[in-house]
C-alpha cells in the first residue's frame, strides 16, 4: 500500500480556523513543517489526520500516552473511514510498522534502545516525571527501527503535544527525523513556554516556527468552547499538619538566630581578602556581587563597623546596608559552604557541622539552602488531607445544583491502591490524597446515591447499576470475556480487571457510560485522563492534582471547556483546591503554585465590568486570603458564583464584546539559567506619571477627608484657638503620610525622564536592531510597534504583525531593557536634560540577544541615538564597566519602583 484509500473523507464540515489552515497548507509546508497551536477542544486531531491524508504518504503518528494513541486510531476509523474496526494497514507496534503507524514517544524511545519494555509499563501512573525512563539512552537499535520505517517509506510524521519531548525522547526523535527527512506536522495546545532556552530551541527545531495560533475567546465566539470559569476552594491544614508547619518555622527562626551571631562565620569573613583589601579584589567583587553584599550585611547585623572603603566600592557613600533576612543568610551560607573553595579551608570542620545542622532542620536539600520554602512544608500543603473535605463539599454542591445532569471529573496525581482492601469493611484512615482515598471519601458519605466510578490505567470501579451498559458497550467492541468482581466492602460497586482484550478500549467504553449518565462522578489520574482524553459531557472538573506545570494544568482544564453536540447551554466549572499556609504572609507554597498555574489560564474576570484576561487577579482575591475568616468568606462567594451558570454565560457575552483579539501572555526562556516571562503585550504600570497620579488622588482624598473631619469636629470647636489646633493636627498627619511620598516622587520626577515618554522610540530602536540581528525575520513592512499610555501613566506596548515567535522575542527583549538591571554584557546610559539645566540619567540593559555581539550592541546604540536621544554604551566585563554596572543596578529608575514590570494577557 502506497497511498490512502481514495474514498476517505471527514464526515463533518470544517471549522473556520481548520479551513484556514487547510487553505494555506502549501504555504505553511514550504519549510517542511506545519506547526499549529490551539486550545484543547479545537479539533487538532482531526486536522492532523486530514493533513496526513492530503500529504498522502505513509505516516508515523506519535502521541504522549496510550490513551491518546488509541484515540488517534479511534478518531480515524470513526470520522474518516466510518467504521468501528481497525484496518490491518494501521499498526500500534513501532517494531512492525505499516502504512499508518501510531505509537507513543516512550514506545519509540524504548524500541530504539532495545528495551523490551511494554509501553504500558513505562506509562506507569504512579511514577513521577523524574523517574520515567530506563537508564542511559544510547539508541543501539535505532538503525533497525529506522530501517523498518524506511521500508514502509514513512514520509509524514505527526507529533501530537510535542512539548512532551523532554529528557532523552527528543534526542531519539531528532535522530529518526534526520534519517527519514519527513514532513513534520506539530500539534499542541500548550507550547512549553516555561522551559529552558535549550528545550525551547529543541521544540522549535522539531516543529518549525509557529504557523497558526488560535485563542480561547475566539473559540468561545465560534461556539467550539463553552463559557467556563475557574473557581478556587480554600482549605486550611489539619491541626497535625499545621503543627508540623509551625514547628518547622520555629526551628528555622531559632537556627537563623543562632547562625546570625555565629562567631566562626564572622571570623571566616573577617579573614577573607574581600573584607581585608576590597580595592585589590574589585574584579572578584563585581563578578560576585551578591556574595560580597551578603558578607557586608551579615557583619553589619553583628554590629561590625563597615569601613568607608567598602561603601566606595559600592559607589555610594550614603548607601544604606539592608537588614539581614532569610534570603541574605541563604546567600551567605551558600558562599560559605559551597562557593568559596580557597579561603575557608581552615574552617572545614565547622562547615561540615553547620551543613549537618542545616540538614537536620530541613533547611538544605541537594546543596540548595532554603529557609523560607521547604519541600516538607510544601508537601504538607499540596497534599493536605483537608482537601478531601473540600472535594466532598464541591461534589455535594455541584450535585445539589445539577442533580442527575452532573458530569463531574476529579483528577489526581496518584492511585494509592493501598486504600483498597480485600475485607468486608473499609475503615482505613484516609491520610493521603489520591484516586482511591477520594473514591472512599465520597463512597462513605454518599447520602444522595451519586453514581461514582474510578478509571485509571490499572483500576476500574463502576457502580453495579452501570454494569449491564458496560457489558453491552464491550460487546460492540467484540469483547465477551470480562473479568469482574464485586468490591469486597461495598456490593454497590464492581471492580473490573484489565485484560489483554480490554486494555485498548476500556477508556473509550467507560467514557461512553459516563457521557450517557450511568456514571455521574468519575475519578481518575491526570496521566490517563488529563490529556487528549475526550468527554464533551463534562460540566464540572476538580483538579485534585499538585502539578504546577504550564502544560499539564492547561491540558487538564481543557477537558471541561469543550462544547457538547446537542447541549447548547453547556457551561464548565473548573475547581482548584488550595491549602493556605497561615504562617506565611503570601498564603504559602500551594497558593504560589496556583498563581503560577493561573498565568496560563485565560478567562472572564469577577470584577464588576467583566473582561477576559489571565492571572489570579481576575478572581478578585483579598490580600488577607491567608486568614481563616477571609478564606471561608471567599469559599461562600465562589459557591455563589458557581451556582449561577446563567450569569456566567452573560458575563462571557459581555466580555467578548469588549475586544477582538487576545494580547496573549506567553513565557519563553531566558538564555541563561533562569526563565523569564514574555508577552505579546507588555504592561508597564509603575512609571513616574503613575506615581504622580496616585499621589494626586491620595492628596485629594485626604483633603476631602480633612474637610469632613472638620465638619464632624465643628461642634466641639469653641474658640479660634481650637480651629488652629485642629488644623495643625490634620496638617501634621498629612505631612507624615504624604511628605515622604511627595518628596520621593518629585525627586524621581527631576532625576529621571519618564520612560512613558520614550517607550515608542525605544520599541522602534529595538525592533530595527532585532531585525538586523536576524532574530525577527518577518517582512519589515508588516511590523509596527504599538504603544499607548492611559490616564494613570500605565504604558502598553506590543508588536503588531509578525509571527508569534517574533512578538515573543520583541517583548522579551523589551522586558530586559526596562526591568531592573541584572548582569548584562552591555548597559545603555540614557541621558537627558530637564528644563535645560537639570541632568537626567537612567540605566538600561542591552538585551542579551544583542549584547552577545559587539557590532549588534553598537548598532542598537546608534538606533537609540537616532530615535530616542543621547546615550552611552558601556561594556560591563571590564573593571570600569563593572563599577558602572554596580552603580546602574542601584540607581536605575526601574530599581526605584516597588513593583516590577507587569505582564498581562487581555482581550482587547
Amino acid at each position: 500500500m502506497t497511498e490512502y484509500p481514495k474514498d476517505i473523507k471527514f464526515k463533518y464540515g470544517w471549522r473556520k480556523y481548520q479551513q484556514r489552515v487547510l487553505d494555506d497548507l502549501q504555504d505553511h509546508l514550504t519549510d517542511g513543517h506545519l506547526h499549529v497551536i490551539a486550545p484543547p477542544g479545537s479539533g487538532k486531531t482531526v486536522l492532523g489526520l486530514e493533513v496526513a491524508i492530503r500529504l498522502n504518504k505513509p505516516t508515523l503518528i506519535l502521541a504522549p500516552t496510550i490513551a491518546i494513541r488509541n484515540q488517534w486510531i479511534q478518531r480515524f476509523c470513526e470520522l474518516f473511514l466510518q467504521t468501528n474496526s481497525t484496518p490491518d494497514w494501521i499498526s500500534r507496534d513501532i517494531r512492525n510498522p505499516k502504512f499508518m503507524t501510531v505509537v507513543t514517544y516512550q514506545g519509540l524511545h524504548a524500541a530504539c534502545n532495545n528495551w523490551r519494555v511494554e509501553e504500558e509499563e513505562i506509562d506507569n501512573e504512579e511514577e513521577t516525571e523524574e523517574t520515567k525512563g530506563n537508564g542511559k539512552s544510547t539508541n543501539p537499535n535505532l538503525d533497525n527501527i529506522v530501517g523498518g520505517l524506511k521500508t514502509q517509506n514513512i514520509k509524514t510524521i505527526v507529533v501530537d503535544e510535542a512539548h512532551h519531548l523532554k529528557n532523552e525522547w527528543w534526542q531519539t526523535l531528532t535522530k529518526v527525523k534526520e534519517k527519514l527527512d519527513p514532513i513534520i506536522v506539530g500539534l499542541t495546545a500548550t507550547p512549553p513556554y516555561d522551559v529552558t532556552a535549550t528545550e525551547w530551541q529543541r521544540y522549535i527545531n522539531l516543529n518549525g516556527p509557529v504557523d497558526t495560533e488560535i485563542s480561547v475567546p475566539e473559540l468561545v465566539i465560534e461556539g467550539d468552547l463553552c463559557p467556563h470559569q475557574d473557581y478556587v476552594y480554600f482549605t486550611l491544614p489539619t491541626e497535625k499538619e499545621n503543627q508540623s508547619i509551625v514547628d518547622f518555622r520555629k526551628n528555622i527562626e531559632k537556627l537563623f538566630k543562632e547562625i546570625k551571631s555565629d562567631e566562626t562565620i564572622i571570623q571566616a569573613i573577617e579573614q577573607h581578602p574581600i573584607w581585608q583589601n576590597p580595592t585589590e579584589q574589585l574584579d572578584w567583587i563585581y563578578n560576585n556581587l551578591s556574595n560580597y553584599s551578603a558578607c557586608l550585611i551579615f557583619l553589619k547585623a553583628n554590629d561590625k563597623e563597615i569601613p568607608e572603603t567598602h561603601l566606595e566600592v559600592i559607589g555610594d557613600k550614603k548607601f544604606e546596608i539592608p537588614k539581614l533576612d532569610y534570603e541574605w543568610i541563604e546567600t551567605l551560607l551558600d558562599f560559605y559552604l559551597y562557593k568559596e573553595k580557597e579561603h575557608f579551608k581552615t574552617f572545614e570542620e565547622h562547615q561540615k557541622t553547620l551543613e549537618n545542622r542545616l540538614r537536620r532542620y530541613g533547611a538544605i536539600e541537594r546543596r540548595q539552602i532554603n529557609f523560607l520554602h521547604n519541600k516538607r512544608v510544601t508537601g504538607f500543603l499540596t497534599s493536605s488531607i483537608s482537601k478531601l473535605n473540600g472535594i466532598k463539599e464541591i461534589v455535594d454542591f455541584e450535585y445539589k445544583n445539577l442533580g442527575n445532569n452532573l458530569r463531574l471529573v476529579i483528577l489526581s496525581d496518584f492511585i494509592r491502591k493501598e486504600f483498597y482492601i480485600n475485607s468486608p469493611d473499609n475503615n482505613l484512615e484516609l491520610n493521603k490524597i489520591g484516586v482511591i482515598p477520594i473514591f472512599e471519601k465520597l463512597r462513605r458519605e454518599n447520602k444522595e446515591n451519586k453514581k461514582i466510578a474510578v478509571l485509571t490505567g490499572s483500576m476500574i470501579i463502576i457502580p453495579v447499576s452501570a454494569y449491564p451498559v458496560f457489558e453491552a458497550k464491550s460487546a460492540k467492541y467484540g469483547i465477551t470475556q470480562i473479568n469482574s468482581n464485586p468490591v469486597p466492602f461495598d456490593s454497590n460497586y464492581i471492580l473490573i480487571s484489565q485484560t489483554e482484550q480490554l486494555k485498548h478500549d476500556i477508556v473509550h467504553i467507560v467514557t461512553q457510560i459516563f457521557q450517557s449518565g450511568e456514571i455521574e462522578v468519575l475519578i481518575g489520574t491526570k496521566s490517563l485522563l488529563g490529556e487528549g482524553w475526550d468527554a464533551p459531557a463534562i460540566n464540572s472538573l476538580i483538579l485534585a492534582s499538585f502539578v504546577g506545570s504550564f502544560v499539564l494544568s492547561n491540558q487538564m482544564r481543557g477537558r471541561a471547556i469543550r462544547t457538547q453536540n446537542g447541549n447548547g447551554d453547556k457551561t464548565g466549572n473548573i475547581w482548584h483546591l488550595v491549602c493556605i499556609d497561615p504562617t506565611s504572609p503570601t498564603g504559602g507554597d500551594d497558593f504560589d503554585l496556583l498563581k503560577r498555574r493561573f498565568r496560563s489560564f485565560v478567562g472572564v474576570s469577577f470584577r464588576e465590568e467583566p473582561g477576559i484576561e489571565n492571572g489570579i487577579g481576575r478572581l478578585d482575591l483579598s490580600e488577607n486570603i491567608h486568614h481563616k475568616e477571609e478564606a471561608e468568606k471567599k469559599n461562600v462567594e465562589m459557591f455563589s458564583y458557581a451556582g449561577d451558570r446563567e450569569s456566567l454565560k452573560q458575563r462571557w457575552k459581555t466580555a467578548l464584546e469588549t475586544g477582538v483579539t487576545l494580547v496573549e501572555e506567553i513565557k519563553i526562556p531566558f538564555p541563561e539559567e533562569k526563565e523569564y516571562k514574555a508577552v505579546k503585550s507588555m504592561y508597564l504600570k509603575k512609571t513616574i506619571r503613575n506615581l504622580l497620579a496616585t499621589l494626586g488622588s491620595g492628596l485629594v482624598g485626604f483633603g476631602l477627608e480633612s474637610l469632613q473631619g472638620l465638619g464632624r469636629a465643628a461642634r466641639h470647636i469653641k474658640t479660634t484657638q481650637d480651629i488652629y489646633v485642629f488644623l495643625a493636627i490634620f496638617g501634621a498627619i498629612g505631612m507624615a503620610i504624604f511628605g515622604r511620598r511627595t518628596f520621593m516622587t518629585l525627586r524621581l520626577y527631576f532625576k529621571y525622564r519618564d520612560i512613558a515618554k520614550d517607550i515608542q522610540q525605544i520599541g522602534d530602536a529595538l525592533l530595527n536592531s532585532l531585525i538586523r540581528a536576524g532574530t525577527i525575520q518577518s517582512d519589515y513592512s508588516k511590523l509596527k510597534v504599538e504603544t499607548s499610555v492611559d490616564n494613570w501613566g500605565a504604558v502598553f506596548c506590543h508588536l503588531e504583525g509578525g509571527t508569534t515567535f517574533d512578538k515573543s522575542n520583541f517583548i522579551n527583549s523589551l522586558q530586559e531593557v526596562i526591568a531592573p538591571i541584572d548582569n548584562p554584557r552591555y548597559v545603555i546610559i540614557r541621558k537627558n536634560r530637564f528644563m535645560l539645566f537639570v541632568k537626567q540619567k537612567d540605566y538600561h540593559s542591552v538585551p542579551e540577544i544583542l549584547g552577545r555581539n559587539k557590532n549588534l550592541a553598537e548598532y542598537f546604540k546608534d538606533q537609540w541615538e537616532r530615535l530616542v536621544g543621547s546615550c552611552d554604551l558601556i561594556y560591563t566585563r571590564t573593571l570600569d564597566g563593572r563599577k558602572i554596572l554596580l552603580k546602574s543596578r542601584v540607581k536605575s529608575l526601574a530599581a526605584q519602583f516597588e513593583d516590577k514590570v507587569e505582564h498581562i494577557n487581555k482581550w482587547r
